[in-house]
């Protein structure tokens, strides 16, 4: 099977035929290719993504799915330590709320008791179709199944998620490719999310 770590090795790859490359394959290799991809790989798909696949709300929680339940997009970080997470989104039980999602991020029990889950607000970031995960804001309140809240300055989430804010673009029908924004600073750090749910 073509991997899609091959695929971003060749010089010039095309993001057209890694949207295709990811939009065939079934879910659980999807998610297996793209936990595949280092810093290196993440960074070339982040300059290849600027504009290819525009992303709304929609995109992160199809339609279709009820308020406060919550769909999880599986992730790998450029981080050298515990770089397999997941974000989870929904969407919002407040009428008025319709232009964002609520979020945290699953990182399993170790980063969650010392860091914290890492809860966000997303909305729409620019006219260029991308989106942004907000740390500084957050949800008025959480699905009871999900972790209890803390404010994103508690705990070593100071170091984690304080100030941060994610800008996420398009790559494929579930996969997208972020990078990390502190204090208004771009970073270079980068993530890719595979939606789980939705066609």
């Amino acid at each position: 099977m073509l991997q899609l770590a091959e695929l971003l090795s060749t010089p010039a790859f095309s993001i057209r035929t890694v949207a295709a490359h990811l939009d065939a394959l079934d879910p659980r290799d999807r998610v297996a290719q793209v936990r595949s991809i280092g810093k290196k790989g993440q960074s070339r798909l982040w300059e290849a993504a600027k504009g290819f696949k525009p992303i709304d709300l929609a995109f992160l929680v199809p339609e279709g799915v009820d308020p406060l339940v919550g769909v999880v997009h599986y992730g790998k970080n450029s981080l050298p330590l515990f770089s397999h997470f997941a974000k989870v989104f929904c969407k919002p039980d407040i009428p008025g709320r319709d232009g964002e999602l609520w979020g945290y991020n699953a990182s399993g029990e170790l980063v969650g008791t010392w860091v914290g889950p890492g809860y966000f607000v997303v909305r729409k970031y620019d006219e260029e179709g991308e989106l942004v995960i907000d740390y500084t804001k957050l949800p008025p309140h959480r699905p009871s199944d999900w972790p209890p809240m803390l404010r994103n300055e508690e705990r070593l989430g100071r170091f984690v998620y304080a100030n941060m804010q994610d800008v996420l673009r398009g790559i494929s029908k579930h996969v997208s490719i972020g990078r990390a924004i502190r204090g208004g600073s771009i970073t270079n750090n980068y993530f890719l999310l595979c939606r789980t749910a939705g066609a």
